[in-house]
C-alpha cells in the first residue's frame, strides 16, 4: 500500500509533554482529568487550549503547535502549563512529569473511554492496564520520505544518550526497580511498541504497514507506537524515547538535542554522505543498558562494537552538534544538556530524596512537584 508522506519544507518542531495529576494531600495519582479539562475549557474561553486527553484519567498532555525553534516550542508549552496549573490548583491537584509515579498502584487507575483506548485495553489486557507511564514525544519535520529511514536508523545510535539523560522512572508501585528507566522496558511489552525495524527505504516500510493492516495488527497507519517512528500525517520523524521530563529546563535541553540530531543527519544526507547504521542486536543491547544503568551505562558506539561510557560520548556529541545548534537558534538549550549529568538525572535525584528521607516516597513526589515549577 502507499503511505503518503507530505514532508516538511523546513525542519519544523513539535512537542508532546505528558503530565500526571497528583492529589495535593496524599500525593497519590488523581483520576480527575475530566474535571481538570472542564476547568481548562472555562479558563480558555474562546481559545482552543493545546491540552489533550490521554489513556488514563490521571494524565493530560500538553501539545504544541508547529514551530521553527526550541524557544518557540517551549513558550507554547509554558502557556499550556500555566493554564493547566490554574485549572488544577482549585481542585487540589498538583502536577508532575516523570516516567512513572513512585508508589501509585496501576489497579486503581481509571481509563479514558474512547473507541481507540477501549480497543487497546481489550487487546492487551493486563499489560495494557499496567501502562502507568509518561513520556515526551518530539516531532521534527523532514523534507521527503526517502530520508526518513536513513535518519531513523542512524539516530538509533544515539538512543542510549536520549534515554539515559531523560530516565526518570526508577520506582514502580512503591519499589525501587534497580532500573533508571523502568518505563522504557514496560512500554515495549505492548505488541506495537518498542524499537523500530531498520528498513532500508520507504517502500519496505509501506510493505510492512500493508502486512500489519491485512493481519489486523493495526487498523490505521499511525498504529505503530515505536520509540522512534515516522509520523506520515505530519511529515515528521517522531522521537518517543524520553521518559517524562521533570523540569522545564531539562525539557528544553532535550528537545534541542533531538532537533540538532535530526537536522545534522538530514544535512549530512544532503551533502551526499551515507549515514552510519548499527546492527539491531547492538541497538537492543544499548536500550537495555541505558534503561538499567542510565548515565552510568557503557554503550556500544558503532557497528565495530567499540564501547565507552555514555557521558564520555555525550561530551563529544555536544561538541559536534554545537554549530548545528547555532544555526537553529538553540545553542544555549543544547549547551544545557551537559548540566543534566552534573546535576544528576531525574532518576538519580529521586533516589537521593528517597535515601535522605528513609524511603519516604511521598517526599519524592513532593520533590517532583517542586521541580516542575522550575
Amino acid at each position: 500500500m502507499v503511505v503518503p508522506f507530505p514532508g516538511s519544507p523546513r525542519p519544523t518542531l513539535g512537542v508532546e509533554w505528558e503530565i500526571a495529576l497528583v492529589d495535593r494531600k496524599t500525593r497519590d495519582l488523581s483520576n480527575t482529568a475530566a474535571e481538570v479539562f472542564s476547568a481548562v475549557e472555562e479558563l480558555a474561553g474562546s481559545e482552543t487550549p493545546h491540552i489533550t486527553k490521554e489513556l488514563l484519567r490521571n494524565t493530560v498532555e500538553l501539545v504544541t503547535g508547529i514551530h521553527s525553534t526550541v524557544g518557540e516550542a517551549m513558550s507554547d508549552l509554558d502557556r499550556s502549563l500555566d493554564l493547566l496549573r490554574r485549572a488544577a490548583n482549585p481542585l487540589g491537584v498538583d502536577l508532575i512529569s516523570a516516567g512513572t509515579h513512585p508508589f501509585a498502584q496501576w489497579s486503581t487507575q481509571l481509563v479514558t473511554r474512547t473507541p481507540d483506548y477501549d480497543e487497546l485495553i481489550e487487546r492487551t489486557q493486563w499489560w495494557g492496564r499496567q501502562m502507568l507511564i509518561w513520556g515526551v514525544h518530539v516531532h521534527v519535520g523532514v523534507s521527503s520520505a526517502d530520508r526518513v529511514f536513513p535518519i531513523i536508523n542512524a539516530l538509533l545510535q544515539r538512543y542510549p544518550h536520549l534515554l539515559a539523560l531523560s530516565a526518570s522512572s526508577p520506582m514502580w508501585a512503591g519499589v525501587d526497580t534497580g532500573y533508571a528507566s523502568n518505563r522504557a522496558l514496560m512500554f515495549q511489552q505492548l505488541p506495537t511498541a518498542g524499537l523500530p525495524y531498520q528498513f532500508e527505504n520507504w517502500a519496505e516500510y509501506e510493505s510492512f504497514i500493508d502486512d500489519q493492516m491485512k493481519t489486523g495488527v493495526i487498523t490505521k497507519i499511525g498504529g505503530m507506537h515505536w520509540d522512534i517512528r515516522p509520523a506520515p500525517k505530519w511529515g515528521t520523524i517522531e522521537v518517543r524515547v524520553f521518559d517524562g521530563v521533570s523540569t522545564r529546563a531539562e525539557l528544553g535541553a532535550l528537545v534541542a538535542l533531538v532537533h540538532c540530531l535530526i537536522v545534522d543527519l538530514d544535512r549530512r544526507l544532503s551533502a551526499g554522505e551515507t549515514l552510519p547504521n548499527m546492527q539491531p542486536w547492538h541497538v537492543k543491547e544499548n536500550k537495555w543498558r541505558a534503561a538499567r544503568y542510565g548515565l552510568d551505562a557503557e554503550i556500544i558506539l558503532d557497528s565495530d562494537a567499540n564501547e565507552c561510557l555514555v557521558t564520555d560520548d555525550l561530551d563529544r556529541l555536544l561538541d559536534d552538534l554545537a554549530p548545528i545548534a547555532v544555526s537553529l537558534g538553540c545553542a544555549d538549550e543544547l549547551a544545557s544538556v551537559a548540566d543534566i549529568p552534573r546535576r544528576g538525572a531525574s532518576y538519580q535525584r529521586q533516589r537521593r530524596v528517597s535515601e535522605a528521607t528513609g524511603g519516604d516516597l511521598v517526599a519524592v513526589v513532593d520533590a517532583l512537584v517542586a521541580e516542575l515549577g522550575t
